[in-house]
């Protein structure tokens, strides 16, 4: 019988626990359409976003404190979007997580801490202080760009076209930006399974699974 305390999420589950709720939302939306689509896809949202949490803490006995973090700021902006009917709720709660985020980790890394290896260790076995602290600054400022840019869709683009760059574009960034840490991550330490080393070196075949780094939540 597997031991949900020793087996840990892979990095495909936790882009589904993280993008299923996401693409429920956008699914809803475009489905009924216009204001009904919104509190439609709002109230999708709330609920995946609670399967996603049960059907973690059932398989694996945790959540990360990312995913609760953005589960809380879901249900909240979620029920204030669907009390006033007013989209703006649901399309600030990414700055806010973004920012949060951006915040802690610059903290953090002021104190000489870099709070992603709290959060990330297992799935970065051998990464050295120095690595970490790289990768700890790199989120930080990704972070903060996002923020940015949703700050400017929020207030220049519509819903429709807001919430398909999100869904879309925003995603399909954070996976090309986690990416690009990989080769930083191996040169500070990175231990690759001997399965993956053939992904992990640019001269080899494609077989296995390269590391992901953690990538932001998109809820």
């Amino acid at each position: 019988m597997t031991d949900k305390a020793a087996a840990k999420p892979g990095a495909a589950f936790n882009f589904m626990i993280d993008f299923g709720p996401l693409l429920a939302y956008f699914l809803a939306y475009k489905l009924v359409g216009g204001m009904s689509g919104m509190i439609a896809g709002t109230l999708v949202f709330m609920v995946a976003i609670l399967i996603a949490l049960s059907v973690s803490l059932a398989r694996f006995g945790r959540v990360s404190p990312m995913t609760w973090i953005s589960a809380i700021l879901i249900i909240g902006f979620g029920a204030l979007t669907l009390y006033f009917r007013d989209p703006r709720f649901i399309q600030m709660k990414p700055t806010i997580i973004y920012a949060g985020f951006a915040l802690l980790l610059f903290g953090g890394l002021a104190a000489g801490k870099p709070l992603l290896k709290y959060v990330f260790h297992l799935a970065f076995e051998g990464l050295s202080d120095k690595g970490w602290m790289k990768l700890t600054l790199n989120w930080a400022l990704f972070f903060t760009a996002m923020a940015i840019v949703n700050e400017v869709m929020r207030a220049s683009l519509s819903f429709d076209t807001w919430l398909t760059i999100k869904v879309w574009g925003i995603t399909i960034l954070s996976l090309l930006f986690a990416f690009a840490n990989i080769p930083m991550l191996l040169r500070h330490g990175l231990t690759v399974p001997e399965e993956d080393k053939k992904a992990a070196d640019p001269a080899a075949g494609d077989q296995g699974d390269l590391p992901l780094p953690p990538v932001p939540p998109r809820g």
